[in-house]
């Protein structure tokens, strides 16, 4: 265990606030039946909606959070919702706390001396890449984006000693096999491109 690793509950992130444990995503190739997708979940059990949006080029995401029973609930209307229109999707029955923390844009907190990148081609895999990231070592994740703007793509961003940001690295990259595209990781990233980051 690294030095200054500290154990949190299992739902509370590193921000203090109370999370979901289950997360799940659907990517389709169409917004109609990506809309049908979100109705069909918020219908189906009383979760929370996270992201429900067109996303560049032309796919419709919808991520949506909540206890165990409810998610796998409304995951397989939401996949029914989706027919063949499916590209992608993720079912985290207890997803780690910080995905959430970074989804919100909250984690806080001192750099530290590596960066780890994963950069996948659909939303449910980059939400994989970043909850085995933070659950295979004690790294921080910082920013993790959805697709919109980014042609469809997705990537996380965490930080921690370079033992760990690589040891997270390496599971995110077998974790999502062919959905990779790129990922690095980068020691002693230079504050000025910090702070353009997180």
């Amino acid at each position: 265990m690294s030095a200054g690793f500290v154990t949190r509950p299992r739902s509370q992130a590193i921000d203090g606030r109370t999370w979901p444990v289950s997360l799940a995503a659907i990517e389709t190739a169409t917004i109609s039946s990506g809309v049908r997708v979100a109705d069909a979940v918020a219908k189906t059990a009383p979760v929370t909606i996270f992201h429900a949006q067109p996303v560049s080029p032309g796919k419709f995401v919808v991520v949506f959070g909540g206890t165990v029973g409810d998610v796998a609930a409304a995951m397989p209307r939401g996949l029914d919702a989706a027919q063949k229109a499916l590209t992608d999707s993720l079912l985290l029955a207890q997803c780690h706390p910080d995905v959430f923390a970074a989804l919100g844009g909250l984690a806080a907190g001192p750099a530290g001396e590596a960066l780890g990148i994963v950069e996948t081609d659909a939303v449910p895999s980059t939400l994989l890449a970043a909850d085995k990231a933070a659950k295979t070592a004690p790294v921080r994740l910082r920013t993790i984006r959805l697709a919109d703007g980014l042609g469809g793509r997705g990537f996380v961003l965490f930080d921690g000693t370079v033992s760990d940001v690589g040891a997270s690295v390496a599971a995110a990259r077998a974790a999502v096999g062919a959905r990779l595209v790129d990922s690095v990781v980068v020691p002693r990233l230079a504050e000025a491109v910090r702070d353009r980051l997180y």
